[in-house]
């Protein structure tokens, strides 16, 4: 099972649309996640009609109309793992501690907020990404975004890739 994992698209105020290279993994992917963080509606109606299935949540820069259609946390079970998707998880230190005690059931969180890529586990076994953002990279070198497989009951590779500057 293939997975896409997006965070803080910020539209259309940090970019205009999504990035080509993203919106080509769409139709390869089997779940895509979105971490918050989305600004308009319209990028959410893109991915529901793009999407085999989508698993969001909303973000502090989600107004109204966003948090109506998307819960503040998201659960997923997918080929025996629970994932688990939220936009803010805190400041990065003790982040896998209280993620861990938070989220005791989970085998993944999903998060964003931050733009900062992320993919450490919890001395408990709680995997954490964050696949950064694809339109907005703040103090990162590059927008990203990141890839996952599941197999046989456990998380494969997960892939960051970076997308080039926009001009």
């Amino acid at each position: 099972m293939r997975l896409l994992l997006m965070s803080d698209t910020h539209l259309p105020k940090r970019a205009k649309a999504l990035p080509e290279a993203l919106l080509a993994e769409l139709p390869r992917a089997d779940v895509v996640f979105h971490a918050g963080d989305w600004v308009d509606t319209a990028t959410l109606d893109l991915l529901e009609s793009r999407c085999a299935r989508l698993v969001g949540v909303y973000g502090n820069n989600d107004g109204p109309a966003l948090r109506a259609r998307l819960p503040e946390v998201a659960y997923a079970e997918l080929g025996g793992l629970l994932f688990g998707v939220v936009h803010e998880t805190g400041s990065a230190q003790g982040r896998e501690t209280r993620c861990a005690a938070r989220f005791p059931d989970l085998d993944v969180l999903v998060f964003g907020h931050s733009h900062i890529p992320w993919d450490t586990t919890a001395p408990s076994g709680l995997r954490l990404l964050n696949p950064g953002s694809p339109t907005d990279r703040r103090r990162q070198p590059h927008c990203t975004y990141m890839t996952a497989t599941v197999e046989e009951g456990s998380l494969g590779e997960v892939a960051l890739h970076r997308l080039p500057q926009r001009h």
